[in-house]
């Protein structure tokens, strides 16, 4: 009887909260109208006809609301929190101050019905749909009103849609309508569509588009004329494009290149170029005028695509700017065409450049996971050199900091600290025994890096990290980029290892992995494809793979043979020898303009052999953390069912493995001002390829997904431009080192209790997103 009356208690509790909300956010909002005021909360519009199919018909019904003017004040299940704030708020007495922020930048002040045009919101949609072949259509608007809110209804009767019965292009002899004529066989407009105004203007531009590539330079889109007849045919059009009678003569003539004059130290506040015969430099077909000797000719050799003679088109045209901003060098690029003074139909290119400072410091501050996949926060400090050896060479010397606090749970008090430096030179071209030029608008790039760094990990050990690596990266275009290092050395040493670790190795001789020199090299290759820079798309995606080959051909040459005794050494340290591929595929899904679900699965795999048993411990896999499955600390969760207990130094020892796979899915949505707001779920393991008789359950089988371990929780992100500040509170809903039966541990959720939450609670501070 009692668990009943508690029942209804809090159903009752929940009522009156909703009726409170509604009335706080509802019945107020409408006492600070101005008198004779009515509140706008939003319009409708209903397609009647037919003949439309009714999915169509909704189709165009959601693209007409889209059109109408003003938008309402937004709600939020109903209600209208924005505009309850701005009137809670009032009006301020000045321009600043918190009643300021709250009113203007929290709230949102209320759509009266004064502010809408219902004749001309009538006229937009009618125009909308007679341009997408629906002639003749008629729109009507009314309103209803009801407590001091008022909504719109329009109603549109369309006639019935024309379709296209026939295109013509241009049947003139002159060489422009025949070039017009060429493109006709991808054109945009078919016989069979509907009309569509939008299409025929897509159309003038693809048009455009093909003669660029033509050498039409001075042509554009609005030179063409498509007539339209529609008193030929049952509810049909015909189409004739044609070039307009009034078009200059000089958009008919495709133009070549004749002379190309390249200014490398122009300056925009002189806007002028002042110059000594002895500045002016001829290689090959460039004409450059480098006042300060700035740059080898070369340079621009490998930048600009045109070439005497060349046929302009705007892809070369384009390919060339965009090698210019990618030199990264010039803060400014102008490119300037103009007809020669001396050749008939060919076009003087003229490049402007304007110089970025050759020296420049930079400070980061990163969330960042440094070699032994510790993340963490990092501070970097970076000096520059542009155009070191003036063929836009850039040398970066950097300095960095960084640390991993343990805040909480058994490795509380163990933090992680780092310290380093590197080195890096970057050449914007392959420099190969042969000659590699890609046609991409994307410079090229050979880098060379060394990097020290310097670990300590507080009570246990320290370690020395050398690398050194030589490689390329290139990108096919904006989407798909490609690193590849034909050179990477990593050796590893320790260093101040604590008698109390090595106690905790002779217990577990496991935990000696960790702190074992190490000597990896060999070609590593990475791949990403991502078009999340394409805001207006709803669905975006990103993938990056990479492959890691250590000390393969090494031993094969040598013959190395772990498991026969055969183990080889250089500098008396044991080389690596292993395969590794991970994947990372992350999707995003467009809710709304400031929501968005996102969705990440991470694939790894490792095997080693030949000169080795296990992978170093550097380049396993590891799960947990703020980056990770954050229900669950850093490093402290698997292989498999395995749970690694506190060592008799109080801490918990690293988890590493040779399989991963990872699933994550967020949902993100702007909340106020710089405050962004995620619940989140994240789910996944580690395994090992063979068993470990120290770690049972740790190995990879046919049940794998028994043993997946499953976190959920909510963060804030504080967006403050030049970083994003995160914060993340989670608790786990499955343990895999639970038994079989009972790893689910949704019953045992309990949030009132202290104890439940000092095992269970999560808290991770990061910077940036997780993914």
């Amino acid at each position: 009887m009692s668990k009943k009356h508690n029942i209804m208690e809090n159903r009752y509790i929940r009522y009156c909260i909703a009726l409170s909300l509604f009335f706080v956010f509802g019945c107020s909002n409408t006492k600070y109208l101005p008198e004779g005021e009515l509140l706008y909360t939003g319009a409708s519009v209903t397609v009647k006809d037919s003949v439309i199919k009714k999915k169509d018909r909704k189709a165009l019904e959601k693209e007409l609301k889209d059109l109408l003017r003003p938008k309402p004040t937004k709600q939020i299940l109903g209600l209208r929190p924005k505009l309850w704030i701005y009137n809670l708020a009032g009006e301020p007495k000045k321009e600043k101050g918190f009643r300021y922020w709250l009113r203007n930048k929290v709230g949102e002040a209320p759509v009266l019905f004064s502010q809408v045009d219902l004749d001309y919101n009538s006229s937009v949609l009618r125009n909308f749909t007679e341009n997408r072949g629906y002639f003749k259509t008629r729109v009507s608007a009314d309103s209803t009103a009801k407590n001091k809110r008022v909504t719109a209804e329009y109603t549109v009767q369309p006639k019935r849609q024309y379709k296209i019965k026939e295109v013509k292009f241009p049947e003139d002899s002159s060489a422009l309508g025949k070039a017009i004529a060429r493109t006709s066989r991808r054109s945009l407009l078919k016989p069979g569509n509907p009309y569509d105004l939008d299409v025929i203007k897509a159309e003038r531009e693809r048009i455009d588009g093909r003669l660029k590539q033509k050498g039409y330079y001075y042509f554009n889109p609005d030179y063409i004329l498509a007539q339209v007849d529609s008193t030929k045919g049952d509810y049909e059009v015909n189409i004739k494009l044609k070039i307009k009678e009034e078009t200059p003569e000089k958009a008919k003539i495709a133009y070549k290149i004749d002379k190309i004059i390249v200014y490398p130290n122009f300056s925009i506040s002189k806007d002028s170029v002042q110059y000594k015969k002895d500045d002016i430099v001829q290689y090959k077909d460039f004409t450059i005028i480098d006042t300060a000797d700035t740059f080898r000719p070369r340079v621009f050799e490998r930048t600009i695509y045109f070439k005497k003679g060349d046929l302009y088109n705007r892809k070369d045209h384009n390919l060339t700017l965009n090698r210019f901003v990618n030199l990264g060098t010039f803060n400014f690029v102008k490119n300037e065409f103009k007809v020669s003074d001396s050749l008939k139909n060919t076009l003087d290119s003229y490049y402007y450049l304007t110089l970025l400072p050759k020296k420049f410091i930079r400070v980061e501050v990163l969330g960042k996971t440094n070699s032994a996949s510790y993340t963490g926060s990092e501070i970097n400090v970076n000096w520059n050199n542009r155009n070191l050896f003036r063929g836009a060479e850039l040398l970066t010397v950097s300095v960095f900091g960084g640390a991993d606090f343990q805040l909480a749970g058994q490795n509380k008090g163990n933090n992680i600290y780092k310290l380093g430096a590197e080195t890096s030179l970057t050449w914007p071209r392959f420099i190969t025994p042969f000659n590699i030029e890609g046609p991409s608008g994307f410079v090229p790039r050979t880098k060379a890096t060394l990097r020290y760094e310097y670990q300590n990990r507080t009570q246990l050990y320290a370690l020395n990290s050398f690398n050194a690596s030589l490689g390329y990266l290139w990108k096919e275009d904006i989407r798909k980029e490609h690193q590849l290092n034909v050179i990477d050395i990593t050796y590893v040493s320790p260093n101040n290892v604590t008698p109390e670790y090595q106690a905790d190795i002779d217990q577990d001789p496991a935990l000696g992995r960790v702190i074992e020199k190490q000597l990896i090299f060999g070609p590593t290759y990475q791949y990403t494809f991502t078009n999340t820079m394409q805001k207006r798309r709803k669905h975006t995606i990103y993938f990056n793979g990479e492959l890691d080959l250590a000390g393969n051909i090494t031993g094969l040459v040598t013959g190395a043979d772990v498991k026969k005794d055969n183990q080889k050494t250089i500098l008396d340290v044991p080389f690596s020898q292993y395969v590794k591929i991970k994947t990372d595929f992350r999707h995003y899904l467009k809710l709304g303009k400031e929501s968005e679900l996102a969705s990440r699965i991470i694939l790894g795999a490792g095997y080693a052999y030949g000169n080795s048993t296990a992978m170093p411990a550097t380049k396993q896999f590891v799960v947990g953390g703020t980056n990770s499955i954050r229900a669950f600390r850093a490093r402290s969760l698997g292989p498999g069912s395995y749970k690694a207990e506190p060592t008799s130094s109080t801490y918990l020892p690293d988890q590493s493995a040779d399989l991963k796979l990872e699933f994550n899915t967020e949902y993100r949505a702007k909340l106020f001002s710089i405050v962004r707001g995620a619940i989140f779920v994240d789910a996944g393991n580690i395994w090992l390829l063979n068993a470990d008789p120290d770690k049972p359950g740790a190995e990879i089988t046919k049940d794998f997904m028994k043993q997946i371990a499953v976190g959920a929780g909510a963060g804030l992100r504080f967006d403050l431009s030049f970083l994003v500040l995160r914060t993340d509170l989670a608790f786990p809903l499955r343990k895999p080192y639970l038994p079989e039966n009972e790893r689910w541990v949704l019953d045992d959720i309990n949030f009132g209790s202290g104890s439940w939450r000092k095992e269970n609670l999560i808290f991770n501070i990061a910077i940036g997103y997780p993914f």
